[in-house]
């Protein structure tokens, strides 16, 4: 018998929005949760004894290891704090480092150089695009608990077919930055008063970002309470021919993460009715997105940019306006200065593990 066949049995339900995830009510009245990858399993319930019972039935029908508190899972360690759980990659960062022989390296304070200027065709000398996707496919993997390094990364993976000088250099400044900061990750504290299922998210773009093809980097992320639980850095399918229409494809995109996030919340019972709020510091995507019919500007834009709008008027989503200096997610959608840099990274709840002994 399969693992999911037999959490079936077991009267889980598979979550519809996450496969891989599996909940029960259990007879104390609380929510038992499985997350399920290929034959591992993390296991979470508010109640000891409802785990304890559960790996009791599991371990009588398969052969396997107890192998007690979450502490390594697919290459994320975890540190259990006073101040709640930090999630980490510093062993698997070490080990990056040691594989590109980085360990010696000068670090950084920021990933990528203000005002960089990256482009496919040039004259620069032709570099290894074997040694360069294989640094890349491993920083790549970084981004899963470092937001910080979204917007580099996915800069340097444009240029993965034909890799020149110039691309080389920004992906070992990015390894020299991640040297720099090893203790550097996200704590998801054990209580957060006055914030306990609070979700919301901040959307942002930057206009032609792309030298080659004049494209945007849109980017959002969402946050539960003040901890980051979802983000994106993204250059977009389609040319935009003002900031309020990138900003408005960045909020649709944003949009339809908060739409997930919201259906898998409400299968682990984890929020209520209330419209999702998303941050975004552009009026007039705001107003476009409430009132785009109206606007004669707006004909151009592709029908599937208008879910935005119906998600706004079924007031399953609420706009709100942050000013520019509020706005995190510049941090995944452009280069910044390292002042800046610094000061979005801790409003984006990237910290210290050093900050929380």
């Amino acid at each position: 018998m399969k693992i999911d066949s037999f959490l079936v049995q077991q009267n889980f339900t598979k979550c519809t929005t996450e496969h891989e995830i599996y909940v029960r009510n259990t007879n104390s009245g609380e929510l038992l949760i499985i997350c399920l990858y290929v034959d591992d399993l993390l296991v979470t319930d508010s109640s000891k004894e409802d785990i304890r019972v559960f790996k009791g039935r599991i371990m009588e029908e398969f052969e396997m290891s107890d192998l007690g508190e979450l502490s390594y899972f697919l290459g994320i360690e975890f540190v259990y704090t006073s101040k709640g759980i930090f999630m980490h990659q510093k062993k698997y960062v070490e080990d990056i480092l040691k594989r590109f022989n980085t360990m010696e390296c000068n670090s950084v304070i920021t990933p990528t150089e203000t005002g960089i200027k990256l482009q496919i065709d040039g004259d620069e000398k032709e570099v290894d695009p074997t040694l360069y996707k294989q640094i890349v496919g491993s920083l790549r993997y970084l981004c899963n608990t470092r937001p910080d390094i979204g917007y580099c990364v996915g800069l340097i993976s444009r240029f993965m077919e034909k890799p020149k000088t110039p691309h080389f250099l920004a992906v070992k400044r990015i390894l020299r930055y991640v040297k720099g900061t090893l203790d550097l990750d996200i704590l998801y504290p054990y209580s957060q008063k006055n914030l306990e299922g609070e979700v919301f998210g901040y959307s942002d773009s930057d206009w032609c970002g792309d030298k080659d093809d004049k494209k945007s980097i849109v980017g959002y992320v969402f946050k539960f309470g003040t901890t980051p639980i979802s983000w994106c850095s993204k250059k977009k399918s389609v040319v935009a021919l003002s900031t309020c229409e990138v900003e408005y494809i960045a909020t649709t995109m944003a949009a339809c993460q908060a739409l997930w996030l919201e259906a898998l919340m409400e299968e682990l019972n984890l929020r209520d009715c209330s419209p999702m709020r998303l941050l975004i510091d552009n009026k007039l995507a705001i107003d476009l997105a409430k009132h785009h019919v109206a606007h004669g500007r707006s004909k151009h834009i592709e029908t599937k940019f208008h879910f935005l709008h119906d998600q706004v008027s079924k007031e399953k989503l609420e706009l709100e306006f942050c000013m520019y200096e509020d706005q995190v997610v510049d941090i995944l959608t452009k280069p910044l200065k390292s002042i800046k840099f610094k000061e979005l990274r801790d409003k984006l709840g990237v910290t210290s593990l050093t900050n929380l002994n």
